[in-house]
Parts: C-alpha cells; sequence; structure tokens
C-alpha cells in the first residue's frame, strides 16, 4: 500500500495518524474531511506537501468519495461524529455521517476493491461495573447506550456485514479514550486544561466516579498502521494501554499539574445514560500482531498534553468560546 486514503484526517485522531503515518512510513495520504467544527486544515500544518492532500467534501457524498477511493490503495476511515453530549441534542447528523457516510465508503471500496480499516470506539460495547474485574474482548457484546455509541455500533456491524456478504477485505478496531496534542476543546482533557489557563473552574459531571480507558494519540496510530499492515480481514482488534483512570482522578491531576489546589473544580449535574467504566482487553492485538504501546505513563503523556496547550494557544483559542457556548446552553 502506497497511497492512503485517511477520512476525517483533519480531526484530532484522524490528523494524528496522518502525522504519525509520514513520520514512519512511505505512503502518500490523501485526507477526505468535510471540515466541520471538528476538523481544521492547521491540524495538518507542517507536513509534506508532495505527500498530503486535503480534500474538503463529505464521505456521504458518493460523487466524492468513488473517485478518491478509485485512486487509493486502501481506505482509513476515522471520519465520524463523536460527542455524546452533541448526539443527545440533535442525533441527526450521527445517523448522517456514522451510518449514511460509512455505507458510502464501503460501497466506494466494494466497487474498486480496496483494503478498508474502520476506527470505532469501545463505546459500542456500553459499561462496565466499577467493580467488575472484566473488560471488553471482541467477543463483548454490543451494547451501546448514546445516539453516537450506537451509530458507531451500527458502523461496525456494516463492515462486518461488507466482508461476509460481499468479501471485502476489511478491519475494524475498536479504541479506548484517546488524549494528547490537538484535540478540540469540547472534550474532556482538553476543556479542562484550557479551563484552567482561562482561570475558570474545571468542571466535573456528577462524583467523577466515571472510569475510562486512556491512550496516547500516538499509541493509537502505531495500532491502527499494523493493523493495517498485519491484520486479518474480518477481524476486530481492541486497541487500550492499560490507562484505567476515573474523571476525578484526571481532573485533580490536570488541576495539580498547573499548580492548583486539587479541589479546585465544581461538580455539575451528570448526564444522561452516562456510561461508568470502559476497559480495554488489547490481548489479541498484541498476541497476533506484537503491537505495544510506547506511552505507558500517563500523567507523562498528560504532563506532555498540558504542555502543548499552553504552547498552542493561537490554535485552539478560536474553538474555545464557541465550545463553552454549547455546554452553557445544555446546563454544563
Amino acid at each position: 500500500m502506497s497511497k492512503l486514503l485517511v477520512t476525517g484526517g483533519a480531526g484530532f485522531i484522524g490528523s494524528n495518524f496522518v502525522h504519525y503515518a509520514i513520520a514512519n512510513t512511505e505512503h502518500d495520504i490523501v485526507v477526505l474531511d468535510k471540515l466541520t467544527y471538528a476538523g481544521d486544515p492547521a491540524t495538518l500544518e507542517g507536513l509534506p506537501e508532495d505527500r498530503v492532500r486535503l480534500v474538503v467534501g463529505d464521505i456521504a457524498d458518493p460523487e466524492v468519495v468513488d473517485g478518491l477511493v478509485a485512486e487509493a490503495d486502501a481506505v482509513v476511515h476515522y471520519a465520524a461524529e463523536s460527542h455524546n453530549d452533541n448526539s443527545l441534542s440533535d442525533p441527526s447528523p450521527f445517523v448522517q455521517t456514522n451510518l449514511i457516510g460509512t455505507f458510502t465508503l464501503l460501497e466506494a471500496a466494494r466497487r474498486h476493491a480496496k483494503r478498508f480499516h474502520h476506527i470505532s470506539t469501545d463505546e459500542v460495547y456500553g459499561d462496565l461495573e466499577l467493580d467488575d474485574p472484566a473488560k471488553f474482548t471482541p467477543e463483548t457484546p454490543y451494547n451501546p447506550s448514546s445516539p453516537y455509541s450506537s451509530t458507531k455500533a451500527g458502523s461496525d456491524l456494516l463492515v462486518r456485514a461488507w466482508v461476509r456478504s460481499f468479501g471485502l477485505e476489511a478491519t475494524i478496531s475498536n479504541c479506548s479514550n484517546n488524549y494528547g496534542p490537538r484535540q478540540h476543546v469540547e472534550k474532556f482533557i482538553p476543556r479542562q486544561i484550557t479551563n484552567v489557563i482561562d482561570g475558570v473552574r474545571p468542571r466535573l459531571y456528577g462524583a467523577g466516579e466515571n472510569v475510562r480507558d486512556w491512550i496516547h494519540a500516538d499509541d493509537h496510530s502505531s495500532a491502527v498502521l499494523r493493523i493495517l499492515e498485519a491484520g486479518r480481514s474480518g477481524e476486530t482488534y481492541l486497541i487500550g494501554a492499560d490507562g484505567e483512570k476515573n474523571n476525578l482522578e484526571v481532573v485533580q491531576a490536570i488541576l495539580t499539574m498547573m499548580g492548583q489546589e486539587a479541589d479546585a473544580f465544581d461538580h455539575v449535574t451528570d448526564r444522561p445514560g452516562h456510561d461508568m467504566r470502559y476497559a480495554i482487553d488489547a490481548t489479541k492485538l498484541r498476541d497476533e500482531l506484537g503491537w505495544e504501546p510506547a506511552f505507558t505513563d500517563f500523567e507523562a503523556g498528560l504532563r506532555d498534553t498540558i504542555d502543548w496547550y499552553r504552547a498552542n494557544e493561537a490554535w485552539w483559542r478560536p474553538q474555545k468560546a464557541a465550545a463553552e457556548a454549547k455546554y452553557a446552553q445544555a446546563g454544563h
């Protein structure tokens, strides 16, 4: 594979993959991104123009998609509506992008017989009890909780059906919560960091007991590359780095690292259907494909992330007011 089509490659996780792939492979990359509020051409700045090209377009538009898929050797599908709060306010964009968009890409990949890798989330599995020793595996039944996670579950099932029904060469990865540079400020970690920078007390849903399995975006990218190169068609691989932390611990770590008291935050009313705990068992990925995470120290990765947001205010500042206005309208 020498030419990749990366959908959603101007968003946080997708752009990280583009940067990582350019630095670690010989691939040329075409990015297809609609440039909604979560996509920004600035995430691709500094990349070689002879190897990376941005096409602004909608993955649900067959005319745009068909030609780009035909030119590529493989499709890496990151593009998605991905914010739970937004899906509760208006589910329709999630259905259009996550289901219709994925269907449109799959049909193009089928017509042109292209390798397809689908990026998904651990949220399709629902949640685990806080005291449950279990973790999600590829065999865990789907049990999505929100319009976001249910449309991602639906997109996963479309990929599986296209493999079984049409022989498409495709793989799926379900990853835990990502963090790192260039993440939109509506998301949990960058929102807290930028609030502290602005002198605003962080806000925490409920008691902050909800547990997430955190992974640095670079580790997610290295895993996707490994699956793309060596993954078996029709298989699902879970990506995680054993980074379980509850939201209270994360907020307190951010405050402490930024010179604030650990209790300098406010509790707000929890959101409906808020999953309690996610935890990934990445044994299959590690044993079958030999993948290992590089960022095994969450605190060190978090400190680097804080430093990035402090040094790159010009990147996130234009997003901040709009993101906070949406939270305020929702009462958060």
